[in-house]
């Protein structure tokens, strides 16, 4: 038996306009959830950060918060913990990956109910190290996925890798990336998937394969992909009773989209389940230690230690300031917390505290990456964002009863942050 965990991850940066939202709606987060809704055989893992929950609610989008709610109280899909403004957790310091972890957990209580539950833990883009490590265990979950590139040794198809942090255990979950970005970049149809299937699993009696994307994959980055690909590929999986029905119904569909079908016999020996449930179906592995990574890294970036190239690249010199100019931002934010002494102080910066926790969205630094993502634009808004958590910190910070040497060298920490986001914005004028 051949099981299958897919992950499905939804995400949209705090920056994103309502209109291009209600747009990603329509064409992918809708069809992509009527797609599971409409085949209860369906298991699958969910991720969908906090932020986008928040925008669904907030911009009229609720009917996908009850669908995705619907999913998780049938049992049908899981959800994962993760960071709640999808933040590059390995390249935060240690309490800001505690509180974005922790407000991913409110959020997803507070709008899916009983149905969030999370076990396992996603790393936003998937980006990795031992660093995180100390969060994800003290939070209590059972897993962590990483990407392909991470694993150390021998890849595992039938049994689960353990990473050990002080003492305690956590399984690890490795993403089949040929697969995964095969299917992401429409390069492999209904036929070819289970014929990939087939070759993976050899001789071997019992395997297991994790394939992960983003959800927007269906429908918006490749149209109606969630109908030509996944429903296709639901039909050959039904349940027996159902399989003259799916059969019937996958037939018509190739007919008409001349997709290449399975064989019907062996894609009954396919199971799909939640990556929760591969913990009860195999047995632990070797303790290994993952590689830092990210689901969008090459085995050559992190040969020449590149981990995070699309967020933090060693040679990129605006991914270099914009990370000076956010820990600037944090180390404001914390003096403004600490020196929060009458209600205006603390006006401002809980001001600060909140526009921080979005400002370390990954998009503003995945589009100044040029590997090819690049957008002068939303470079520059998480620049502003961030320069407005500046501006309330320093303010709570100014108008306390700190010393005048602390309100000095924290205004110089403020001529530091304009020099940095001068430096930025001249690089976007000449790049």
């Amino acid at each position: 038996m051949i099981y299958w965990a897919q992950l499905f991850h939804f995400y949209q940066p705090p920056t994103q306009m309502p209109l291009i939202l209600e747009k990603i709606c329509s064409e992918s987060y809708k069809p992509l959830l009527k797609v599971l809704l409409q085949n209860p055989h369906v298991r699958a893992t969910l991720n969908i950060n906090g932020v986008l929950l928040e925008m669904l609610h907030d911009c009229g989008h609720r009917d996908i918060i009850r669908s995705l709610r619907a999913l998780g109280e049938k049992g049908e899909v899981e959800f994962t913990g993760s960071g709640k403004y999808h933040p590059i957790l390995p390249l935060l310091p240690q309490d800001e990956r505690k509180r974005q972890i922790e407000l991913n957990t409110s959020a997803g209580t507070h709008f899916l109910g009983k149905a969030y539950a999370p076990k396992g833990f996603f790393p936003p883009e998937m980006c990795y190290s031992d660093d995180i490590l100390s969060e994800v265990t003290a939070a209590g979950y059972q897993w962590i996925v990483v990407s392909g590139t991470a694993c150390p040794t021998q890849w595992p198809v039938d049994n689960v890798y353990q990473v050990e942090h002080q003492g305690k255990e956590l399984a690890v979950f490795f993403r089949d990336d040929i697969l995964s970005n095969k299917i992401s970049f429409k390069q492999i149809g209904p036929g070819d998937f289970f014929e990939h299937l087939k070759q993976l699993q050899g001789e071997k009696e019992n395997i297991y394969i994790i394939t992960a994307m983003d959800a927007e994959t269906y429908g918006h980055h490749i149209q109606n992909w969630e109908r030509l690909f996944l429903a296709a590929v639901y039909a050959q999986l039904s349940p027996r009773r159902e399989t003259y029905a799916g059969i019937k119904q996958a037939t018509a569909l190739a007919a008409q989209q001349s997709i290449l079908l399975a064989d019907a016999q062996f894609s009954q020996q396919v199971t799909m389940v939640t990556i929760s449930e591969l913990l009860q179906i195999f047995p632990p592995g070797e303790t290994v230690n993952p590689k830092p990574s990210s689901w969008s890294t090459s085995a050559e970036d992190i040969a020449v230690g590149n981990p995070y190239p699309l967020w933090m690249d060693k040679d990129n010199e605006i991914h270099r300031l914009q990370w000076e100019h956010l820990r600037l931002c944090i180390e404001m934010v914390n003096k403004a917390q600490e020196c929060a002494d009458s209600d205006e102080c603390s006006f401002f910066g809980r001001i600060a505290r909140g526009l921080l926790d979005m400002a370390e969205h990954s998009c503003q630094f995945w589009w100044a990456s040029r590997r090819p993502m690049w957008d002068i634009n939303l470079v520059h808004l998480g620049l502003i964002d961030q320069w407005r958590v500046i501006v309330n910190a320093y303010r709570a910070i100014n108008k306390s009863g700190a010393d005048a040497e602390t309100k000095t060298n924290y205004y110089h920490k403020v001529v530091a942050a304009r020099d940095v986001r001068s430096k930025i914005v001249d690089r976007l004028f000449i790049l």
